[in-house]
């Protein structure tokens, strides 16, 4: 088993979520409030009532999980590549691409168990725009910090609550981390010619950062449901009965369009976020397994 994997996908997980925050603070506004037209409206809008902190709301929980999930994503993708190559037998082989599609398929849905509770505590506090400046004529935020919308959750909602919109993450992060790791591959073989030498770290990043878009152009239209279904009933009245349901309440009422408005801001934080990941991911499994002398960025298909 591959465990150096596990560990330096929690820290690039890490890295990704501290880079890219504040624009999914953006992105999820604009899903799910109607009141937020665009990116630049949603920004200076936060900016002017919530101040930085704004677009901070939510972090900790993300920060402090997303150890976990990362970790469940690039190892279980790791080692369902072993397990792949190993299954044809004396030699095993290289990793063809269908291999590096179906572990990422894996990776991604791997994570929901542990991803799912921080997700929508996320979503929740990134949607609270209740702001504490001032005076006291305004009103109250209803989360006091991520344990106190957790617990919240629980109460009102039931354990269940905190896995409110786990089928759409589940069709979100399966067929986009399948996409995601296939893309950051094939671009690492084209670029590199399938070498293993230092001097390719700028095709790592490069590759890193494609593969983030092209993972949220596919996961896109999921992210815009599961963040309603999180949403749904928190602020106001429930809206949808169900997953189905609000698929098509959604088409119906904003048009199809809808399920790609945030696409051009997931596709601006996914390039950075994912040059970072991938870059740090690199970094520190090729530590772990070799040591500082055997810093080799894999390129996934082996």
């Amino acid at each position: 088993m591959h465990i150096a994997d596990f560990v330096s996908g929690s820290f690039a997980g890490a890295c990704g979520v501290a880079v890219g925050y504040p624009l999914d603070t953006v992105k999820v506004r604009i899903q799910t409030q109607k009141q937020f037209t665009g990116v630049y409206q949603c920004v200076v809008t936060t900016f002017s009532n919530e101040g930085v902190h704004g677009f901070f709301k939510g972090m900790f929980l993300p920060l402090a999980t997303v150890t976990m999930t990362s970790s469940v994503v690039f190892g279980t993708y790791r080692n369902c590549l072993q397990c792949l190559s190993q299954a044809r037998g004396a030699g095993g082989g290289s990793n063809t691409k269908l291999d590096v599609f179906l572990s990422g398929l894996a990776g991604g849905v791997a994570q929901i168990s542990v991803m799912a509770p921080g997700d929508i505590v996320k979503v929740r506090l990134q949607c609270q725009t209740e702001s504490k400046r001032g005076g006291s004529s305004l009103a109250k935020p209803k989360y006091r910090g991520p344990v106190h919308c957790l617990l919240s959750i629980i109460r009102e909602e039931g354990f269940t609550g905190l896995y409110r919109g786990a089928l759409p993450l589940m069709l979100r992060d399966g067929p986009s981390y399948a996409t995601y790791f296939l893309t950051y591959a094939t671009i690492c073989e084209w670029l590199t010619g399938g070498s293993r030498k230092p001097s390719d770290w700028s095709a790592v990043m490069l590759a890193g950062g494609i593969a983030g878009m092209a993972g949220w152009t596919i996961g896109t239209p999921m992210d815009v449901i599961k963040a309603r279904l999180q949403m749904d009933g928190a602020r106001e009245k429930k809206r949808y009965k169900g997953f189905l349901h609000c698929v098509t309440e959604t088409a119906r009422v904003e048009g199809a369009g809808v399920f790609f408005r945030s696409l051009g801001i997931n596709c601006l934080r996914a390039f950075p976020v994912n040059m970072v990941v991938f870059f740090t991911y690199e970094v520190l499994t090729g530590f772990l397994r070799a040591g500082p002398e055997g810093v080799d960025p894999p390129v996934g298909m082996e």
